[in-house]
């Protein structure tokens, strides 16, 4: 996980299947403290999503490649 996290809130990800998302920031799991990441989609109708910090900042490895789970685009919003 990024050190510097909360540079990253209002920065645009783009999956790995191909969806673009804001991040809009950070929580914690009311019964387990885990860290988790809130982000919106850039398309559709804009849901809101949240899932664990590990997993959003994660390396996957699909197909023989290994590739990050959200991909910074370099966008700010």
């Amino acid at each position: 996980m990024p050190e510097d996290r909360h540079s990253l809130i209002g920065r645009e990800f783009v999956h790995f299947k191909g969806g673009h998302y804001r991040l809009e920031g950070f929580a914690k799991d009311s019964e387990t403290l885990e860290e988790m990441v809130v982000y919106r989609a850039l398309y559709g109708e804009g849901g809101l999503w949240v899932r664990p910090a590990k997993m959003f900042f994660a390396t996957i490895e699909r197909d023989g490649k290994t590739m990050k789970r959200f991909e910074l685009t370099g966008e700010s919003l």
